[in-house]
Parts: structure tokens; sequence; C-alpha cells
């Protein structure tokens, strides 16, 4: 781990002595990508720097103990030892934090896609509080939403729902929110108050750019199509629905939400860029089963993550064996707790897979 965290000073001092030059500057671009190296290095290496300091302290006391010394120095350098060892056993964890390999997605925008599964009406109005928690907690970090697709039942309930997230770090904090969501509540179309158990589907997809996913225009099928759904007044009116069908991987995306045919082709692609991407992910991932391993949960669509049970007050993340007795608050998009408690497993789980534990 010391050879590792030498090598990646010896880089951040290159990289401090490049930006003090003004020449580097003629390239905004190349400027641009080292100093996002740089920062990207900062944290690690300054707490690589304390450690050393901490540890030459503690060296110094050590050789100092072995001498002679009064009493009541003797006590202030043990002090002085023992804290200086404190120091740097917590931040020797700190450090194997910071050297885990980011996520290169964490920085990314997300494309969040909510679907009610079982339990018919049930689960298209669960579909739906869910999507108000997500745009809860997005409020909450001053992220923006913006629907890219949805369709409606009557009832107010949402059969399906595509939304974009945009803000800072969306999906380092969003990308452990794809699975099954199971709820456990008395529906108010039950007279005998008996519990019925639904589910939803939820995929938190990193939003990409064009250039990291390349698409042959001939390879899509696009149909116009009327917007569907629980009615309004542009509703059936106008061909202004996009449907994309992917042909070489049979995925299929709609973008209904906007009256702009072209707006409404924009953002079917963007949605099909994400899921080609998602895809890609997931064959690179099968391939390594120890990184599949040191993951919390697989991220599999199809995993049931998490139980909102109403008559308890409580929600269960299944994955870390973590239950939380304020569904209210939860559901009013407090979902801090829930995310620091996932990403926190997540780390210890990679911690262990590593060389350096």
């Amino acid at each position: 781990m010391f050879d590792k965290l030498a090598e990646i000073e010896k880089r951040y001092i290159e990289l401090e002595q490049l930006l003090n030059d003004p020449d580097i500057y003629r390239d905004p671009q190349h400027a641009a990508k080292l100093s996002k190296e740089q920062k990207e290095l900062t944290p690690l290496i300054e707490t690589w720097r304390k450690y050393r300091k901490a540890e030459e302290t503690y060296h110094e006391a050590l050789s100092m103990l072995e001498g002679t010394l009064e009493p009541e120095f003797r006590e202030l350098v043990t002090e002085e030892l023992n804290s200086s060892k404190e120091e740097m056993d917590s931040l020797r964890e700190e450090i194997k934090l910071l050297l885990l390999p980011a996520d290169k997605d964490d920085d990314k925008n997300v494309i969040v896609e909510i679907r009610a599964g079982a339990g018919g009406e049930e689960a298209a109005l669960f579909a739906a509080s869910l999507y108000r928690m997500y745009t809860m907690y997005s409020d909450t970090r001053r992220w923006k939403t913006e629907v890219m697709n949805i369709n409606e039942t009557e009832l107010g309930g949402i059969k399906e729902i595509s939304f974009l997230i945009e803000g800072a770090g969306a999906y380092s904090r969003l990308k452990f929110e794809s699975g099954v969501h199971r709820v456990q509540r008395v529906p108010d179309t039950e007279s005998s108050g008996r519990i019925h158990t639904s589910t939803v589907t939820v995929a938190v997809l990193p939003e990409v750019e064009e250039v990291e996913v390349e698409i042959n225009p001939a390879d899509l099928q696009i149909d116009t199509f009327r917007s569907g759904g629980a009615g309004g007044q542009h509703v059936n009116k106008t061909e202004s629905a996009i449907r994309i069908t992917h042909l070489p991987t049979g995925i299929v995306v709609e973008c209904q939400d906007e009256r702009s045919q072209h707006k409404n082709r924009e953002r079917a692609l963007k949605i099909l860029r994400s899921k080609l991407y998602e895809k890609q992910m997931e064959e690179q991932n099968a391939k390594i089963a120890a990184e599949r391993r040191s993951q919390v949960g697989t991220g599999d669509r199809s995993e049931r993550i998490r139980t909102y049970n109403f008559p308890q007050g409580r929600v269960t993340d299944h994955r870390i064996n973590l239950s939380l007795y304020k569904i209210e608050a939860i559901m009013n998009g407090e979902l801090d707790e829930l995310i620091d408690a996932l990403i926190t497993a997540d780390r210890a789980e990679k911690l262990k897979a590593s060389s350096w534990q």
C-alpha cells in the first residue's frame, strides 16, 4: 500500500509542476483534464501526508522514551506516543477507503425508471409514492428532476415512469436503489382491513453521453403514435409519441411526455443510450465474479432489495439487514440514513476484497 502511495504522490507533484507552467493553459482541454486529476488525488495525498507527520511524531516520542526522562515529562511523551498511534490507525483506515477505485459513473446524472409490478392498482399507487419520494429527496439535495415518459392510471397511480435527475453525485447516491421494492399496507379500497403485498421495480441508469455509446441509425426502428394515458387535453390528438426499437438487442424505449415529436425522440435516444450502457456494464460485471461479490447487491432488477411495511411503520433493506421505523419520513424523501448505510456497507465489502486490508 505504501509503495502505491509513493507512486501516487510522485504523480501528484508532477501534476503540480505541470499546472504551475503557464504554457499548459494554451490547451484548455488538456489543462482541465490535469486539474481534474489533481483534484481527485488531493484528498488522498493530504491524508497520506498527515499520516507521515503522525508517524514521524510517533517515532520521535518512541525514541525519547528510550532515554532517561523525568516522570512528568515521560508521562507527556507517553500521551503523545499514544495519541499519534491512534491518529495513524485512523488515518490508515481513511487511506484504505480513499485508495478504493472510484466508480467512474458516480458523478453522472441518472435516469430512474419505476414500474408497477405485482399488485395491480395498489402497485401503481405505490410506484407514484416512490416517484414522489425520489423527487422530494432530489429537492433536498438541490437536484433537478425532469419527467421523460409517464403512463398513469385513472386513480392517480403510475404504471411506469422514466425521469432524469440532474445533480452532482446523483449516481453515487442512488445507484443502490435498483431492484424490487415491496410494499405491505392496507389499500384504501380494502374494506376488511386486510394487508396487501405489492411490488414495484426501480432501475437507476447513469446518463451517458453520445461518445460513450455509439448507436448506428440503421439499427433503429422508430415509430410514432398518439399519446395515451389517464386523460388530459392533449392525449390521443397528435402522433407526437415516439417508440424506438434497437434491433440488435430488442430494447424498446417509449417517450410520450412532450407534445413535441422532436423532443420525445431526443429523450427516447437518451434513455436508449443509458440502457445500452447498462447492458455493456452488466456483461462486463458478469465476467468479473469477484467484483460482483464485493458489491452490496447486484443491481439486478429482479432482486428484492427493500420492504416498506406501513402497519409497522418500518422500512427494511434486506441487503444490509437494516430496519428503520420511520416510514413516513423516508416516504417524504429522507433517504440519507439508508443511503449512507448502503455506501458504508459497500465500502466495507470492497475493503475485504482489496489487497491492502
